[in-house]
């Protein structure tokens, strides 16, 4: 990516927050969880994921601002004794690189397959556009749980305990490619069709050269957005699945199993378990959501106009 490109987009950045408050206010909201998960290991008081530094005999304390509570555990506990704001912490940030990696996974396969659909249009445009139709036609979620679920049966739960963020990435990233794929042709289709690709064309550029140079840094935007907006689908798929309990296991904590753990402890008051990391989880996909809507706005001129 070219210094002129990554200052346009820090550039668009930069007018978005300066015009849409609660654009500016979903940037700091992630980046503070981003920076939350990242440090972690220095933040959080416990570590979740040592079944050794559990004690059952602080099992389903409430959080410190209720009655009963203990002051070591700053948003209370989970029925093995887990520090809830530590397994928060390092769930939101497995449920975070599941889902930018996912979209790395998606924006490799779907934006080339999209920029040569797009730009060579014929038997490679119909070939592409017909993949990219079955796949869509098929349900994310539905496909996630059977290769989990035949992960599970062919392998046996160890195994997919011991892979689940690789698998998940795979799952996730390889569902979804098509969003990228049709974008990205879309919008090579109307750069394809504007003057400047074809006089670089009839000055003897490659093909190679005008998708590289040319045209991929002009489709760059919608992609950005369209890369935002996924982040948020791969936590909801990596979360759905996790409750489902064909993602991450109880010993390493996300979001989604963090929130099934303690569905059944919420008839027995504790609520806590299961209500602070969805609050957590919501509060992260709302911010993402926000912030590809105000970006697509801020991007398009026409509706930067109005």
């Amino acid at each position: 990516m070219s210094a002129r490109t990554v200052d346009k987009i820090s550039r668009a950045y930069g007018g978005l927050i300066a015009a849409r408050p609660g654009a500016a206010l979903a940037a700091l909201l992630l980046a503070t969880v981003a920076l939350a998960c990242l440090f972690a290991p220095l933040i959080a008081p416990q570590d979740p994921f040592d079944l050794s530094s559990f004690d059952l005999l602080d099992s389903e304390l409430p959080p410190i601002w209720q009655e009963g509570s203990d002051p070591r555990f700053l948003l209370g506990t989970d029925a093995q004794g887990r520090d809830l704001f530590s397994a928060i912490l390092y769930g939101t940030r497995i449920s975070l690189l599941v889902g930018i990696l996912a979209v790395v996974i998606q924006a490799a396969i779907g934006v080339p397959l999209g920029l040569f659909a797009g730009y060579f249009r014929g038997r490679v445009d119909g070939l592409v556009s017909r993949v990219a139709d079955i796949q869509l036609s098929l349900s994310t979620l539905m496909m996630a749980i059977i290769v989990m679920a035949l992960v599970r049966a062919g392998f046996g739960g160890e195994v997919l305990s011991r892979f689940a963020v690789p698998l998940l990435v795979l799952v996730i990233g390889l569902a979804e490619w098509p969003v990228f794929a049709r974008t990205a042709r879309a919008s090579t289709l109307v750069e394809t069709a504007k003057d400047y690709v074809r006089a670089t064309r009839a000055l003897g550029s490659s093909d190679r050269a005008i998708v590289q140079r040319h045209i991929l840094p002009n489709i760059l935007s919608p992609l950005v957005v369209v890369a935002t907006t996924q982040v948020a689908g791969a936590i909801m798929a990596e979360a759905a699945l996790s409750f489902l309990g064909l993602g991450m296991p109880v010993t390493k904590p996300s979001l989604g199993t963090l929130i099934r753990s303690g569905y059944d402890l919420m008839f027995a008051g504790a609520w806590w378990v299961t209500v602070l990391p969805g609050l957590v989880l919501i509060a992260v996909l709302i911010s993402v959501n926000v912030l590809g809507d105000a970006l697509r706005d801020w991007l398009d001129p026409r509706r930067r106009t109005r």
